[in-house]
């Protein structure tokens, strides 16, 4: 029988070789976002950082990850499992993901 509510699996029909990461919002509100990012190699460009006006809570699921943060300089490796709080205006980087999985990742964006 076939549910009438929004269901899924996150880790059902990864994309291989994607030339850039995926994101794909999976509810949203006027209050918070929760996003699907799927990454594969990807790193943030060598001079740009995120500055988000939100919060957000990102907790990987697969692959491994590593983000960088500016002000005070700070690294944090991440595996499935892990998760951070980054406080809005906190820039921030990917420094590289894995490249012989997918690394995805669950991010819920929502005002501080």
């Amino acid at each position: 029988m076939k549910s009438s509510l929004d269901t899924g699996n996150v880790l059902k029909n990864l994309p291989r070789d994607l030339a850039s990461e995926l994101v794909t919002v999976l509810a949203q509100n006027r209050h918070v976002r929760i996003e699907r990012i799927v990454s594969s190699g990807h790193t943030t460009p060598p001079d740009e950082w995120y500055d988000q006006v939100e919060d957000e809570w990102v907790l990987v699921i697969a692959g491994r990850a590593l983000l960088r943060f500016e002000d005070p300089s700070e690294e944090i490796r991440l595996e499935p499992g892990d998760h951070v709080l980054i406080p809005r205006h906190r820039k921030h980087r990917v420094g590289w993901t894995s490249e012989t999985e997918p690394t995805v990742w669950l991010a819920v964006f929502f005002p501080p």
